[in-house]
């Protein structure tokens, strides 16, 4: 059940979201607030808020933006030249009023394919693979694989926990196999990354969420873009 709030200054407005809310069987609209004073005590009793930009007093993105650890967010709004900013504060989808039961049904499932992204994410942090290194067997954790780069003959997992890499004997069809596909993308002939860890891709390379750079080769482009523009819409 995805759990909803609504917030915006307009009844009318509400009104909708609530109509267009029941005829969606796994949603649920836990409350509708004209401001964002009124939503602060439902945050952290519902997955997602259906947020008007545009209210008096502190706006919708504003609003967002100030939240530590906002739950999922739809913005909703009368003027089309806020959708950067929307999705510049993490916004999964944003809705241009008057909207369609359809429109809304669309941002609705990409609410849930994100909802089912993290859950997922949450399911890898217990995952563990174990890898044969210097004859012995050593497992790690899914979540706390960066990236692997090729070595000859050997594969390095760079992990979160630890200064130097751990050097594996095996071929990159093989860790790719024992990794979880969801989440780790070959981008370059000799390094697989892990995508939930890429904060921008460019032509010739990704960043990673500590700043550093590794190649995407010409071969894996396309494939790699889009899977990554995938996660982004």
């Amino acid at each position: 059940m995805i759990r909803a709030l609504a917030i915006d200054d307009e009844p009318l407005a509400l009104r909708l979201i609530g109509v267009f809310a029941g005829r969606i069987p796994d949603m649920e609209l836990t409350a509708s607030c004209t401001d964002a004073g009124q939503a602060l005590p439902f945050l952290d009793k519902v997955d997602m808020i259906f947020a008007d930009i545009n209210m008096p007093g502190l706006s919708g993105m504003d609003f967002v933006a100030s939240l530590e650890n906002p739950p999922l967010v739809v913005f909703t709004t009368a003027f089309a030249d806020y959708a950067v900013d929307a999705f510049r504060v993490g916004a999964v989808d944003y809705l241009l009023k008057p909207f369609t039961f359809d429109d809304f049904s669309r941002a609705v499932g990409r609410v849930r394919e994100a909802l089912e992204l993290r859950a997922s994410k949450d399911i890898d942090k217990e995952k563990t693979v174990c890898f044969k290194s210097d004859y012995k067997v050593v497992p790690v954790k899914v979540s706390d694989i960066r990236y692997v780069e090729g070595f000859g003959p050997y594969v390095k997992i760079y992990l979160e926990s630890a200064e130097s890499p751990l050097v594996v004997l095996s071929s990159f069809r093989q860790i790719l196999g024992d990794l979880p596909e969801e989440r780790f993308v070959r981008i370059h002939k000799s390094y697989i990354a892990d995508i939930t860890r890429i904060t921008a891709a460019g032509k010739t390379s990704v960043t990673l969420d500590d700043g550093l750079s590794l190649p995407v080769g010409d071969a894996y482009r396309a494939g790699f873009m889009e899977r990554y523009m995938k996660r982004l819409l």
